[in-house]
């Protein structure tokens, strides 16, 4: 199999496959890594192909009425985390994975961080975003309720302590067994931990249970778009963007790497509505 192979198998996915480009990138990555690693004949000059193009898509974006009727939708053991996953911008996953010790603010006083900490998002980046405080007393409520489970569990039998990510166990041997590295929003019931011989632990919520619930909220708030969790982030960026925040701020909240993935949102209020007069408003 000779380059120009491979450059008609790259043309064929995107041709008559119609694959999406990241398929294509994904297929080309694992040819070059054969041809370089086992065949030892690595490619000599630039393939030449037709890439798979993919049109932009636009983000789902809600009103902020549309998003306040969908919160009072959402039942009293879910509404914290999605009020996070607007209100800071988080991902479905990040506010699952929150730790205690990722919540920083201090309840006592007027002026202090007021953040929360993401570790490990989405490409492996950390980043600290705002935290609204109106839900200070609902956040302090949640850890006072977390670190009493996750004391109720360290005195139980065969408690072996929360996960650790990476070698952190080795690092901090005790770090498994102290309250402020228990997840916030925990499990109602203990798992086993099949990579260290089933130790009993107990994990974070599900997060296919604050899909199910977005989805079933909006179908009762009569929301006719397609709603999901990361549809409360969309809005989020919006709704910055919208009241006059700086796209450099929205980037760094959003943890994008590049402003141009940010940038989407812009196209969104540049196209709404709001912003373009029909000339068929002009006949009426």
């Amino acid at each position: 199999m000779e380059e120009r192979h491979v450059e008609h198998y790259l043309a064929h996915l995107a041709n008559e496959m119609n694959v999406a480009p990241s398929t294509q990138s994904l297929a080309l990555n694992a040819l070059v890594f054969l041809y370089r690693e086992f065949l030892k004949q690595p490619f000599k000059h630039t393939l030449n192909f037709n890439h798979s193009q993919q049109p932009t898509k636009l983000p789902v974006v809600l009103t902020q009425s549309e998003v306040k009727t969908l919160l009072t939708h959402l039942s009293p053991n879910v509404l914290l985390p999605c009020q996070l996953m607007y209100g800071s911008g988080l991902r479905v996953m990040e506010v699952t994975r929150l730790r205690i010790q990722d919540i920083d603010f201090d309840f006592d006083f007027d002026f202090d961080y007021s953040s929360i900490k993401i570790w490990q998002g989405k490409g492996n980046k950390n980043r600290v975003v705002t935290l609204v405080p109106e839900l200070k007393p609902a956040l302090l409520a949640q850890i006072e309720q977390a670190k009493a489970v996750a004391m109720n569990d360290l005195n139980a039998n065969n408690y072996a302590g929360v996960w650790l990510p990476f070698s952190l166990s080795k690092k901090y041997p005790n770090a498994a067994y102290d309250p402020q590295w228990h997840y916030l929003f925990y499990s109602q019931k203990h798992s086993h931990d099949p990579y260290n011989n089933n130790a009993k632990r107990r994990h974070h919520i599900d997060e296919s249970g604050l899909r199910k619930a977005i989805k079933t909220a909006a179908k009762k708030a009569h929301i006719i778009k397609s709603v999901s969790c990361h549809t409360l982030r969309h809005s989020f960026a919006t709704h910055l963007l919208q009241s006059g925040a700086d796209i450099r701020t929205v980037q760094e909240q959003l943890g994008h790497s590049d402003v141009k993935t940010t940038q989407i949102y812009t196209h969104v209020l540049e196209r709404g509505a709001n912003c373009v007069i029909s000339p068929l408003s002009t006949l009426f």
